[in-house]
C-alpha cells in the first residue's frame, strides 16, 4: 500500500475545507483539488480535522497491573479516542522513579506503534512523599522526561514540593500535583456536601483541593519554576488558578471531562462507575470548571484515563477503586459540554487537546498546526452522530466508564499517526497502518 495519503475536503480545525496530503510520516500539501498518482484517497466530506490529541494524564498501569491495562491496549484506546500522544502516569510497579523504568514505558511505547508513549516520573522515591526520586537521571534518560507527578498521592510535604520545583527549574520541567490534602480526606468516599450528608458517606471537602493549589502557586511563585495542577474539580480552585495567573504566576491546570459533565448527585445510585478521586462534584462546580475551561483559567483537558479490572467496581461503594476510563470518550464529551454548549469551538478544541497539552509536556512533533511541513499526526472526528457510548466502544482491558449507555455526540472516523492510519473508517486497526 502506498504511504501518500490524500484526505479529500476535510474542514481543518473546522474551519476552511482543504485536501491534505501526506507522504512518508509528513503532511506535505493542504490545498483544494490536489492530487498525486498513487495516492490512497481518504474521503473526509463532512469531518472536522484536528490535530492529534494528547493527554498529560493517563494510567496505562504498566509495569505492575497488566490485568487492568497495558501499554498496548491503552495506547489503542488511545488511538480510538483521536489521540497520537499520551503521557504515562508513574504508579505502576515498581514505580516509575528511575532512569531504567521510563526507558522501558518508552521502549514499550514504540514497540505498540499506535501513539507516543511519555512517561512521567514520579517526584518522589516510590510515590512516598519522604525524598525526591531521581530527577534528573530521568531527564537525561532517553525517554528524556519532563513532567514528574506523585499522581495517586499529594507531594504532601512543603519543603518536598520547594525541593522539586527548585530541582525541576534545572531543565524546564514541570511538577504535575495531585491537590488532595490527605488528612482532610481521611476515609473520604465523595462529594463532601448535600449528597454525602444525605447518604451518610464521608465526604471530601472541596477545601483539600484548594488549599494544596494555594500553596503550591505560592511556592512556585517563590522559587519561579513551572507548577501544573492535575484533575482540578471545584469552583474554588478555578478562582485561585485565576488569581495565580493574574499575578504572573507559571501554572498550568486541567480538568477532567468527567467533571466537565457528571455530579455527585450519580453517586445516589451507589454505581462504582461513578466513584473517582477526585469525586464528582456539585452542579455548581461543573458550571465553574466549563466557564474556567472557556476563559482559558484552565488550560487543558486531560482524561485521567484510569482502568481498573471489573472486581474493583463489581463490589459495595466503599470497597470500590477510585477511577474511570476516559480516552475512547474524551473528544465526545469535550463536544457535548463545550462545542455544543457554544462556549468553545473546534479551534480551541484543537488547542486544550493537543497543541496546549504538548507544549506543556514540552512533547516535540506533537500539537503542531496541519500545514505542509508538519508531522502527519491528526485525526478525522464526525461532528453528526449522536449515539449511546457503548462497551464496543471501548478498546481498553478495563471496562469502568462513566458514560456505558448515555447519548453522547460525535465519532472519530481516522486517526493517523506519523502519516501512518491506526483508526480506519472508525475501527482501531489490529496492526497500525494495515487496513484494505
Amino acid at each position: 500500500m502506498s504511504s501518500t495519503f490524500i484526505i479529500r475536503g476535510a474542514a481543518i480545525e473546522g474551519g476552511d475545507t482543504a485536501d491534505i496530503v501526506v507522504s512518508d510520516g509528513v503532511i506535505t500539501d493542504v490545498g483544494t483539488g490536489l492530487t498525486r498518482a498513487g495516492a490512497t484517497v481518504i474521503d473526509a466530506d463532512g469531518l472536522v480535522a484536528l490535530p492529534g490529541l494528547v493527554d498529560l494524564h493517563t494510567h496505562l498501569r504498566e509495569p505492575g497491573y497488566e490485568a487492568s491495562e497495558t501499554i498496548l491496549s491503552g495506547s489503542r484506546a488511545a488511538a480510538a479516542g483521536g489521540f497520537t500522544a499520551v503521557f504515562a502516569m508513574p504508579n505502576t510497579s515498581p514505580v516509575a522513579d528511575t532512569a531504567g523504568v521510563v526507558e522501558q514505558e518508552l521502549a514499550l511505547g514504540e514497540a505498540a506503534g499506535y501513539v507516543t508513549v511519555q512517561p512521567i516520573g514520579a517526584v518522589t522515591v516510590g510515590q512516598k512523599g519522604e525524598r525526591l526520586a531521581e530527577l534528573g537521571a530521568m531527564a537525561d534518560s532517553r525517554a528524556q522526561v519532563r513532567v514528574f507527578s506523585d499522581d495517586g498521592f499529594c507531594v504532601w510535604d512543603p519543603l518536598i514540593m520547594r525541593r522539586a520545583l527548585e530541582y525541576v527549574k534545572a531543565f524546564d520541567g514541570v511538577v504535575a500535583q495531585h491537590a488532595q490534602d490527605p488528612r482532610l480526606t481521611e476515609g473520604a468516599q465523595m462529594n463532601e456536601g448535600a449528597v454525602s450528608a444525605e447518604l451518610g458517606l464521608t465526604g471530601w471537602p472541596a477545601v483539600a483541593e484548594e488549599s494544596i493549589i494555594a500553596r503550591d502557586v505560592l511556592l512556585a511563585e517563590h522559587v519561579g519554576s513551572r507548577l501544573h495542577v492535575c484533575h482540578l474539580s471545584t469552583a474554588g480552585s478555578v478562582d485561585i488558578i485565576r488569581w495565580a495567573k493574574k499575578r504572573g504566576v507559571n501554572v498550568t491546570a486541567e480538568v477532567t471531562p468527567h467533571h466537565l459533565l457528571l455530579t455527585d448527585e450519580l453517586v445516589r445510585g451507589y454505581d462504582a462507575r461513578y466513584k473517582v478521586n477526585p469525586p464528582l462534584r456539585r452542579e455548581e462546580d461543573v458550571r465553574a470548571v466549563r466557564e474556567g475551561l472557556a476563559d482559558g483559567t484552565i488550560d487543558i483537558v486531560a482524561t485521567d484515563h484510569a482502568p481498573h479490572p471489573a472486581e474493583a467496581k463489581a463490589c459495595e461503594w466503599q470497597a470500590a477503586a477510585n477511577g474511570m476510563v476516559g480516552l475512547e470518550s474524551a473528544l465526545r464529551v469535550v463536544h457535548q459540554t463545550m462545542v455544543d454548549s457554544g462556549l468553545l469551538g473546534w479551534a480551541d478544541v484543537a488547542r486544550v487537546l493537543s497543541r496546549t497539552p504538548a507544549r506543556i509536556g514540552r512533547l516535540a512533533g506533537h500539537g503542531t498546526p496541519i500545514a505542509a511541513g508538519e508531522p502527519a499526526s491528526f485525526t478525522l472526528y464526525d461532528t453528526a452522530p449522536v449515539r449511546a457510548f457503548s462497551s464496543a466502544d471501548l478498546q481498553g482491558l478495563s471496562t469502568n466508564s462513566p458514560y456505558v449507555g448515555r447519548e453522547l455526540p460525535g465519532d472519530v472516523r481516522w486517526t493517523l499517526y506519523r502519516g501512518i492510519p491506526t483508526v480506519a473508517d472508525g475501527a482501531v486497526l489490529d496492526r497500525p497502518g494495515e487496513f484494505s
